[in-house]
């Protein structure tokens, strides 16, 4: 994984993004592409990404045989779902053991976003489970750690989140970046081996007010729910942020 060679960036789709999303991007690796070329881009100097980094995409809920062979790959990232990563289907057990295999290497890097950040909790034994607080949603703030401050560059984070489940501790070895009162494992990090994050900073307006719109006309979310988020939807957020520290994990660890 040389400075002159562009890493080999696995992108493991857990979910398929809601209309008009999938007709701008295609698949959830679409939006991450469009986050992490932002990300690229403010880099000192800039970069382009498709000279760092070669993507795949593996659509992992409808296709258990897409997976790529580990010694093809040298970074895993997780996406966000609609679905429960506590939960014991065929296909989230098998990402949960994919994803402990990855870890084992020693060698291959995991980002985790919501629900990718919740299976690597699960994972690696952290408790994950739903929140007795109900849904977070659109842009909310989280206090940042120390280290959090350093890797993100940032002295609070402000993400948008889409979510009821939580990891709900800490794993033993893992560095907490950052926490807030609604959900306290909000971000976490082990050198060299994953780094996590609760929210979803490749979300944009577009992408969280569609999600919240279908789920609020199906009944998942309240009128009270919708409302209040609807209103967070455009506040401004630091997701190209977040996009550069997966990047400097992903090349650096």
């Amino acid at each position: 994984m040389g400075s002159s060679s562009a890493l080999r960036l696995a992108i493991l789709e857990c979910d398929t993004p809601q209309p008009q999303t999938r007709a701008q991007f295609g698949g959830y690796a679409g939006v991450f592409t469009a986050l992490l070329s932002s990300a690229a881009k403010t880099l000192s100097p800039p970069q382009d990404l498709s000279k760092m980094v070669t993507i795949t995409a593996h659509d992992v809920v409808n296709d258990l045989y897409c997976y790529p062979a580990l010694e093809d790959v040298d970074a895993l990232l997780l996406t966000g779902s609609r679905h429960t990563a506590f939960d014991n289907d065929p296909w989230i057990l098998k990402l949960v053991d994919f994803t402990k295999r990855a870890l084992e290497t020693g060698r291959i890097r995991v980002v985790g976003i919501c629900f990718g950040h919740q299976i690597v909790g699960r994972a690696v034994g952290a408790g994950v489970g739903k929140s007795d607080k109900g849904w977070e949603v659109a842009v909310t703030e989280v206090d940042l750690t120390d280290k959090g401050k350093e890797m993100f560059g940032l002295d609070k984070m402000r993400i948008h989140q889409m979510h009821r489940d939580i990891v709900q501790n800490f794993p033993p070895d893992a560095i907490p970046l950052g926490g807030n009162a609604f959900c306290p494992v909000q971000a976490m990090y082990l050198p060299g081996k994953y780094i996590t994050v609760q929210g979803h900073p490749e979300f944009t307006n577009e992408i969280i007010s569609e999600i919240l719109f279908n789920r609020h006309t199906v009944g998942i979310f309240t009128d009270e729910v919708y409302e209040d988020a609807i209103k967070r939807a455009p506040v401004p957020h630091d997701g190209v942020a977040i996009g550069r520290a997966f990047l400097k994990f992903l090349r650096e660890g």
